[in-house]
């Protein structure tokens, strides 16, 4: 059986010096680990359906910060990487990907914008919301680390295999606010804040706002999160 493909979201357009799309490493490995080959989506192609026809499953990644305006929320002296054609292509292939019932596994970043595609929106900055006793993010160079609670019964307690993670990598100054259409949260952090959602009707769509592109070691359940992906890519 051929590998499956799986598109990655990159990170936005980087304009000054020399222009580039980028993508931190870790995804591509946490996607080849699992057994599938890795195919960069950019931001900017129009064409979400014809792409999405040729792939069997999606990484929506994070990086930089959605656009306030996007959602009805204030800007604020947090927000940073904003990039409008990132948020359009980004939602057009969220919406496509669940009419095409796509596999599909949003991170951080992509987890903020499938709540925001289904009509939700996010706290523009966490910390004027819930303090600073937990760390989601401590400087834009390295995650933190928190525990995690998960639903017991939920789609992510079975793919995980358990509902506690003792340490996740973090690395958000932004959350779920209120929730898009369909959406439940199942985890939570030390503080309440949403760490993951459950789209009803759509048990191939997983969403978590830590990073488990970083903790894929053997052992690590974060790891099963990535089978999960690459399993139901196969038709699994």
């Amino acid at each position: 059986m051929a590998a499956p493909l799986i598109g990655v979201t990159t990170y936005h357009r980087e304009r000054e010096g020399r222009p580039r799309f980028t993508l931190p490493d870790a995804y591509v490995e946490a996607v080849r680990d699992a057994g599938a080959i890795p195919v960069l989506l950019t931001p900017g192609e129009a064409r979400a359906r014809e792409l999405l026809a040729r792939l069997d499953g999606l990484v929506l990644s994070g990086g930089g910060d959605l656009d306030p305006r996007g959602f009805g929320g204030a800007d604020h002296d947090s927000v940073y990487f904003v990039c409008g054609e990132r948020d359009d292509f980004e939602r057009d292939l969220v919406r496509t990907a669940l009419s095409l019932e796509t596999p599909m596994l949003a991170i951080c970043r992509g987890l903020q914008l499938l709540n925001v595609a289904l009509g939700g929106d996010i706290h523009v900055h966490l910390p004027d919301v819930v303090g600073e006793d937990v760390p989601h993010r401590e400087s834009q160079d390295a995650p933190t680390r928190h525990g995690v609670r998960v639903a017991p019964g939920s789609r992510l307690a079975g793919q995980l295999g358990g509902d506690r993670l003792d340490e996740v990598a973090s690395w958000h100054h932004q959350a779920v606010a209120r929730l898009g259409e369909g959406l439940a949260p199942v985890a939570w952090a030390p503080d309440d804040t949403v760490e993951a959602l459950e789209l009803d009707g759509a048990p191939q769509v997983a969403a978590v706002q830590w990073h488990p592109e970083l903790q894929i070691e053997a052992g690590s359940p974060q790891r099963r999160l990535f089978s999960w992906l690459v399993g139901l890519a196969r038709g699994g």
